[in-house]
């Protein structure tokens, strides 16, 4: 090794580990691949921004509570990523209803789970950032299982009883 190598000793490079095992030119584009990350890695990865997260063995996510959910599942793997949306009331108060997005990623037997959570009687730019960022972090999530998400759009309807902020000159 020169004194001007960049290669530490004993490690090769990138040209010596890819030589390929047949007389093709480059890998089979359907070659499985490995990749190791840790719990740690995809919450700093993914959920950032999440005011709750946690691991788990089975899911968090209470099918009685959920308003939508999307998830994609690799079948090979049995590893998914979701996107669910609940709204639930604090123990013990029945009066404060909250609204969760809940993006959970199964690697293997391991749940990585993060939570975004408003009030939900919460400005509606609270929602859009609660949900930007949510769906964000499934499509990041989506990518490790070679998935990629498409937006959709949808109406909502108004709410009679919604505070509605009063006009002002400016």
């Amino acid at each position: 090794m020169s004194l001007f190598s960049r290669q530490p000793p004993g490690r090769l490079d990138s040209a010596q580990r890819m030589k390929p095992t047949d007389d093709s030119n480059e890998p089979d584009w359907d070659i499985q691949l490995e990749l190791k990350i840790t719990p740690a890695g995809l919450i700093h990865a993914l959920f950032a921004t999440a005011n709750s997260v946690h691991t788990a063995w089975s899911s968090c996510v209470d099918r009685s509570l959920v308003l939508s959910d999307l998830s994609t599942l690799d079948e090979g793997t049995g590893n998914y990523c979701r996107l669910a949306e609940q709204e639930f009331v604090e123990d013990g108060d029945d009066e404060d209803l909250w609204h969760d997005w809940t993006v959970e990623v199964r690697l293997g037997e391991v749940i990585v789970t993060g939570h975004w959570q408003i009030p939900a009687n919460a400005s509606p730019m609270e929602w859009e950032w609660c949900a930007r960022e949510a769906e964000g972090a499934f499509d990041k999530a989506c990518a490790l299982l070679g998935r990629r998400i498409r937006r959709g759009i949808g109406v909502e309807e108004p709410d009679p009883q919604a505070v509605v902020p009063k006009p002002r000159r400016h």
